[in-house]
């Protein structure tokens, strides 16, 4: 699916590369494949990515959205969209990207008891994460003013929301005593006891799953054919485990039960890495302790930059003030 996904941002890169080459020789009714009046844009998008979850975090047991968030892990999205509007209240969006994730309990400051108790938990967890979605945008004042043709501004807010498919993939980390650093895949190591026996009402969790992007932003009108525009878009999940972690220790003898032997060895370490964390030798934790809350499932979100280039006649034109935008950028006539 990740291959898939890949794919899938190759050739929306292509098409609009496509669309740009061919812009100025089609029209929109060419592009929409005979829908009307309907207009197409098509641009890029790209911005700072954060990652909410079990790891890592701020003061206390962990607070939610920015009052919990590692600003140092911050990490670049980056994607492509084509959007139909066939009025200019309302949109139809097919965007596809890729961002990376991580979360590290080790940078947590220490304030408290609360705070101590995930530091010494002492997990991380990284992983790309590759998402195509569909949404709707709305564009409340447009749909406000759509029968006032003299209502032409460049300032557009908007909302949107929609679903989507995202693919991750976490990897965690071990330490040798000489400070080298591996990475392994932590789903098919079961850290949790997913799939075994033991724990019947854990199930192993997938690596691609459905989303629900959704969010707000504005977009401001450069001339009759670019925008550019600055967006928030949330990603509500429905699994707790991007980051591997969402419940209770177990009994590490069920890695031994349960997987091949290399890797219950790897299952064993990485799952709980407090052994000598605080005390040489020792675990903090026992089976059946707090591991994660599940309570709260994990998401992410970014913040865009969002250019934006419409083809066809028309441009941003909505059949009465549009024409304001290409007559504001014609010379003065005494040049």
């Amino acid at each position: 699916m990740k291959n898939h996904l890949h794919k899938l941002i190759t050739h929306s890169v292509l098409s609009i590369v496509l669309c740009c080459t061919l812009g100025k020789n089609v029209t929109a009714q060419h592009l929409m494949f005979g829908l009307g009046d309907a207009k197409v844009e098509a641009g890029i998008n790209f911005g700072p990515t954060f990652f909410l979850g079990d790891l890592g975090g701020k003061v206390g047991k962990g607070t939610t959205f920015i009052k919990d968030l590692n600003y140092e892990l911050t990490r670049l999205m980056k994607g492509a969209f084509i959007t139909v509007y066939p009025n200019e209240w309302m949109g139809f969006r097919l965007a596809a990207q890729y961002t990376y994730v991580e979360g590290i309990d080790s940078i947590i400051s220490t304030h408290g008891v609360d705070e101590l108790w995930r530091k010494q938990r002492n997990l991380d967890f990284k992983s790309n994460v590759w998402e195509a979605y569909g949404a709707i945008e709305f564009f409340p004042i447009q749909y406000i003013m759509r029968n006032h043709e003299d209502y032409d501004p460049r300032f557009r807010p908007y909302m949107f929301g929609g679903v989507g498919l995202f693919h991750f993939n976490p990897k965690g980390s071990l330490k040798d005593q000489n400070g080298n650093v591996t990475w392994h895949d932590l789903q098919p190591l079961r850290t949790e006891g997913q799939g075994f026996t033991q724990y019947p009402d854990r199930k192993p969790y997938k690596l691609t799953q459905i989303n629900i992007p959704f969010g707000g932003g504005f977009k401001y009108i450069l001339n009759d054919k670019v925008n550019v525009g600055l967006e928030l878009l949330y990603r509500k999940t429905f699994t707790d485990y991007m980051d591997d972690v969402s419940t209770t220790y177990i009994d590490p003898q069920f890695f031994a039960d349960n997987l091949p032997a290399a890797d219950a060895m790897i299952a064993r370490a990485i799952s709980d890495k407090t052994i000598g964390y605080v005390t040489p030798g020792v675990t903090r934790f026992q089976p059946g302790d707090t591991r994660g809350f599940s309570h709260n499932k994990d998401a992410y979100f970014s913040f865009l930059f969002k250019l934006g280039v419409r083809f066809g006649d028309g441009g941003y034109s909505n059949g009465g003030g549009g024409g304001n935008y290409r007559n504001s950028m014609r010379c003065p006539v005494r040049f």
